[in-house]
């Protein structure tokens, strides 16, 4: 069996300690998805007055309510300490906000892109004409193929009809 180490981060007003093998374990027992032992809020407790009732029960959570006196062990983050500034830092006027950026370079983009979609939609426009005045011409020139090919059929059926009787004619001489 492992050796249990026990282990404490705050919970609250409280402290949880637990007894566990490894920091894995501990979180686990915590039901932590954070790796609290990395942030500085979890560490590993040695003082043996903190360690009994938890090593007497392995693996279950032990809240304990903090004292003024635990203060000073808790793994709570300590602020970070401040810089003295001296007389001439202290002085100096606050750096002026910078300049709202420029949006010409944009608007020029955009109106670029709203001209060539509107250049392009004439264009389409233009070719709907087109399209149009071609299919309009391919109607009629349709239109005068019908007629001249009735024409042309009637005057061969005409032709047709003179030569069958002229070759009946001819036989019957």
């Amino acid at each position: 069996m492992p050796k249990l180490k026990v282990y404490r981060t705050p919970a609250g007003f409280h402290d949880a300690y637990v007894a566990a093998p490894s920091q894995k374990a501990a979180l686990a027992a915590w039901g932590s998805d954070a790796n609290l032992f990395a942030r500085g809020m979890a560490e590993v407790v040695t003082d043996p007055d903190l360690t009994r009732e938890p090593l007497a029960h392995p693996g279950e959570v032990i809240r304990v309510a903090r004292t003024m006196a635990d203060a000073p062990d808790s793994p709570a983050p300590k602020p970070a300490p401040r810089r003295a500034r001296s007389d001439a830092a202290a002085r100096k006027p606050p750096p002026k906000p910078k300049a709202k950026p420029s949006r010409a370079a944009l608007d020029k983009a955009e109106a670029a892109i709203e001209a060539a979609e509107a250049r392009y939609a004439e264009e389409r426009a233009q070719l709907k004409r087109e399209e149009e005045a071609l299919a309009a011409r391919r109607r009629a020139l349709d239109k005068a193929q019908a007629a001249e090919r009735t024409k042309l059929d009637r005057a061969r059926i005409q032709a047709r009809d003179a030569y069958d009787a002229a070759l009946d004619d001819w036989r019957r001489d």
